[in-house]
């Protein structure tokens, strides 16, 4: 990027404040012209704790400077009116997930926008590292040509977007059916601390299966709170036509022939007599690197090397150097399938999503 990015972020709750502490941490690349929060006691919170810029409306901050993009991280509901008014004024959108809270607000956000390419959603989950190398391993053809998806790890369309992403599934048509099943369960974690109630209390767990069409299926497995809930394993399983990714482990059939195993291996700064800070440097598998972290030396978790490659991204495509980092139509068909996964719970059936507008 050849200027700095000049960033507005309307929102004051939690995941807006990643993005402000990310451009912080890099002034050299991002400024913060200004935060827009309705509420004074949020915008007063916002100068004290981050010293920006506040404003009470859109308009007001657009008096004032215009951004090369603006970051949406407000309420579901809220979502679609704000983005609707900023491609308007032809300003380029990163909104956060999902875009429109149902089916209807969906198909009409699109109708609306969608022709407009001034939108992509921080759908973040392909760009965490782990999942960033598995990616590349499917992309280098080790299992052949994937078919099926299992996540355990994160919700709705987070989810959709993972098991799409991996087996490159698209627009078409998919079939639903779910249950929710009930069990004790100890929630040891809040997102920022420890719950100091470590009784079991019920915990509800939905089971989902999509048929994607074409050969190709996911399974969703998720746990209330399994975000934060350390005592339950992340899972992630891609199985292929030649082999199969678990976690981080991978069996696939060699040419000699034979079966063969790999581990993902990741190389971490900061450990023992390491003294480069403590960084993930990069991911490999047999000898190879997968995924190197462009970010070295911020010091950034796992999320954070995700949402701070998407800020990255999107600045790129907005001055036309680089590609889409995750377009509107992408999250519409995403949180659709989702919409059928809760659906499909409701009418204790199966449900099956149409073709939408986005898909042509």
């Amino acid at each position: 990027m050849k200027n700095v990015v000049k960033l507005a972020i309307v929102g004051t709750g939690w995941r807006s404040g990643f993005y402000i502490r990310l451009a912080q941490l890099q002034p050299e690349i991002f400024e913060i012209i200004g935060i827009v929060a309705r509420s004074e006691a949020a915008r007063r919170s916002m100068e004290e704790k981050y010293k920006v810029r506040t404003f009470s409306s859109m308009d007001q901050l657009l008096r004032s400077e215009r951004p090369d993009y603006v970051v949406v991280a407000v309420s579901w509901d809220a979502n679609p009116t704000l983005v609707s008014e900023l491609v308007t004024a032809g300003i380029p959108v990163l909104c956060e997930t999902p875009p429109a809270p149902d089916a209807t607000s969906l198909r009409n956000l699109w109708n609306e926008i969608g022709s407009q390419d001034l939108v992509q959603v921080a759908e973040q989950y392909l760009y965490l590292p782990g999942h960033a190398a598995r990616l590349a391993a499917i992309g280098k053809g080790l299992i052949g040509l994937p078919t099926s998806v299992e996540v355990s790890s994160t919700h709705g369309y987070h989810a959709v977007s993972m098991m799409r992403g991996f087996m490159g599934v698209g627009y078409e048509s998919a079939t639903v059916t779910a249950r929710v099943f009930e069990a004790p369960l100890v929630d040891p974690l809040h997102r920022d601390s420890w719950n100091s109630d470590l009784t079991a209390v019920p915990k509800k767990t939905v089971v989902g299966l999509i048929d994607f069409g074409d050969g190709k299926s996911g399974i969703y497995n998720f746990v209330d709170n399994q975000w934060h809930n350390q005592l339950r394993h992340r899972r992630i399983v891609i199985r292929g036509s030649h082999g199969e990714i678990v976690d981080d482990k991978l069996v696939r059939l060699a040419n000699n022939p034979a079966i063969v195993t790999s581990s993902f291996e990741r190389y971490q700064l900061g450990y023992d007599l390491n003294l480069d800070g403590f960084d993930t440097q990069h991911i490999s598998l047999d000898g190879e690197v997968l995924f190197t972290n462009p970010f070295v030396g911020r010091r950034l978790m796992d999320e954070e090397v995700a949402i701070n490659q998407m800020m990255h991204e999107m600045a790129e495509w907005v001055a036309g150097d680089g590609p889409a980092p995750y377009p509107l139509r992408s999250a519409c068909q995403d949180h659709l399938i989702s919409l059928a996964i809760d659906e499909a719970i409701a009418s204790g059936g199966s449900i099956s999503t149409e073709r939408e507008s986005w898909a042509d």
